[in-house]
């Protein structure tokens, strides 16, 4: 080799010296350690800190552990873990900050991960929340709610229930300021008498009123149009029609008042039903900190898996405080045919 070959050479090496100081090397990334809590507690202490039994919570990452599945690239999290830190999160409304040092994962991570997990049981909406689908289902549900003291031709008790959100800016968030004077979306409900929630709309801001939301719902159209033969049972906030039997204002007769009283221990299904979801599901209770968006997405996620809990025969958590919603200020009196129908029913029936 000649001395022009070595200088050659020699110049390369010193380049690439150069070089590699000027690039920084890439840090090699480091994942915390991450232990299934499936592992780590007693039964009880589970089912206290993620609202289902562990028996529950391995069911319900079999029902829908496949969507969560990640490519496996980075600090992958796995289904079962990415599904009890939403539970987690839900259940027990910790901060975020909390729950992602306890599951070893970033808090910028959690946010994706409950939306993730939510997104997933969402999907399978038609499975778990739905109203009678023939004549045959009608009946079983009428015949529920007749055991409770004898009202008849019951299919549903129906609700609207307040849950608290952050504040909305702009010129619309006036608009979601509730008559307890603060921000909420007013979510709708009608369950059965098992405490199964069978249709939810939970996209009205909190100054919605009840009978609006239920007279824009796509539920009305189908009992005007005769697919349901029993009725709903609400209360003074809603027009009494023939299809939702409402209390009688001022009742005059043995009839009226045997009615009334049958009628609050029937309906008052829909208020168990609130009281026994949001004990399980506390952020229900409290309120949530997430983007509306995603407080919509959750609340219809959290019913699914409140009816879930009732399939699972899941022991239900104390109503630590009844969850009584407050009567609309200008109840609704009722008049023409629907009257005309609860007149008649109230005459033959009682």
């Amino acid at each position: 080799m000649s001395i022009r070959d070595i200088e050659s050479v020699e110049e390369v090496v010193f380049m690439d010296e150069i070089f590699d100081c000027e690039q920084p090397r890439r840090k090699k990334k480091s994942y915390r350690a991450r232990v299934s809590p499936l592992e780590m507690y007693s039964d009880a202490e589970f089912r206290r800190k993620y609202r289902f039994s562990e028996e529950g919570a391995i069911k319900l990452i079999d029902l829908f552990g496949a969507q969560l599945k990640s490519d496996g690239r980075g600090g992958k999290l796995s289904p079962d873990l990415q599904i009890l830190t939403a539970l987690r999160c839900w259940g027990r409304n910790e901060v975020q900050d909390d729950s992602a040092d306890l599951h070893g994962i970033s808090q910028q991570s959690i946010t994706n991960v409950c939306r993730r997990v939510a997104l997933s049981i969402v999907q399978k909406k038609q499975m778990y929340i739905r109203m009678p689908a023939n004549l045959d289902e009608e009946v079983q549900k009428m015949n529920m709610f007749s055991d409770i003291c004898g009202f008849r031709s019951v299919v549903g008790c129906i609700d609207c229930t307040h849950i608290r959100i952050p504040h909305v800016p702009g010129n619309e968030g006036h608009y979601y300021i509730n008559r307890k004077n603060f921000p909420s979306l007013n979510v709708q409900v009608v369950c059965d008498a098992s405490l199964k929630i069978m249709d939810i709309v939970a996209r009205w801001y909190g100054s919605a009123h009840d009978s609006r939301i239920f007279n824009e719902s796509a539920l009305k159209l189908k009992f005007e149009g005769g697919q349901f033969h029993g009725r709903l049972l609400g209360d003074s906030g809603y027009a009494c029609t023939p299809y939702l039997f409402t209390p009688v204002l001022r009742p005059r007769s043995r009839k009226e008042v045997r009615y009334n009283a049958m009628h609050v221990r029937t309906r008052n299904s829909v208020e168990r039903c609130f009281g026994v979801l949001k004990s399980r599901f506390r952020c229900l209770q409290t309120g949530f900190r997430n983007s509306l968006e995603n407080i919509k997405l959750y609340i219809v996620a959290l019913a699914i898996l409140h009816n879930i809990a009732i399939i699972f025969n899941e022991e239900e958590f104390p109503v630590e405080e009844e969850v009584v919603e407050e009567q609309e200020l200008q109840p609704i009196q009722a008049v023409g045919r629907g009257a005309a129908v609860r007149a008649a029913f109230i005459e033959e029936n009682f």
